[in-house]
């Protein structure tokens, strides 16, 4: 029996789209109230490399920048995606309540592994109430070095298993479970990209084919 499925949030449970692009501006208003950015918000950029840990995020986007200027910009755009988050601007994928309280009903452990901030992901658990079937959730800030892969072993020690599955959109998804022996289930959903989908077990259009997949899966760990 797989016992354990672990997600990404970005791109897999939330639609970060939805509250993406207004705190980006936001953000960079900001930036450009202090004159410490000109033209237009490198939305594009972002959404390219959409999925890697914030610190890579500020490297790229604010290459010439100093740590200082891109650790205040990493502060306000934080507090901006909370804030709309509260706000309810954000949204679940549709069918992602149904599909984890149906996965925690057959005896599932869920739990969540991403790239995002501790403070950012706790925000979205608490406003959807994540928790009613969510063990735990991990943030890549637990991790020294800012690794997926090491996070999803993290998550293997802790509660010892050694089957399961990863569902995410991105490659370090993917990457993480390849690593740890686990299953990969790419999800070919806002931020996903065909290259990196194709180095997955499995890839789902929308959630709801989750339960399917799993399906199949236990079939073949009976």
């Amino acid at each position: 029996m797989l016992r354990a499925i672990i997600f990404d949030m970005d791109g897999t449970l939330f639609q970060t789209e939805k509250i993406l692009e207004v705190s980006l501006e936001e953000t960079f208003d900001h930036l450009r109230d202090y004159d410490e950015w000109k033209g237009e918000t490198p939305l594009q950029k972002y959404k390219e490399i959409m999925g890697v840990p914030l610190p890579t995020v500020w490297k790229t986007l604010l290459l010439h920048h100093s740590e200082e200027i891109r650790h205040q910009a990493n502060v306000y755009f934080l507090e901006k995606l909370i804030l709309n988050i509260q706000k309810g601007k954000g949204a679940l994928y549709p069918q992602v309540e149904e599909t984890l309280a149906a996965l925690h009903k057959q005896g599932y452990s869920l739990y969540i592994a991403s790239n995002g901030l501790t403070d950012y992901l706790q925000a979205i658990v608490k406003c959807y109430r994540l928790d009613r079937w969510v063990t735990e959730t991990f943030s890549i800030e637990q991790i020294d070095s800012l690794d997926k892969a090491d996070l999803v072993a993290a998550i293997l020690e802790k509660y010892g298993f050694k089957q399961g599955a990863v569902v995410g959109d991105r490659l370090s998804d993917i990457q993480a479970a390849e690593k740890n022996g686990l299953t990969s289930i790419g999800c070919r959903f806002n931020f996903a990209q065909e290259a990196e989908l194709a180095e997955a077990d499995h890839v789902i259009d929308d959630f709801s084919s989750l339960n399917e997949v799993i399906r199949i899966l236990e079939k073949l760990h009976a």
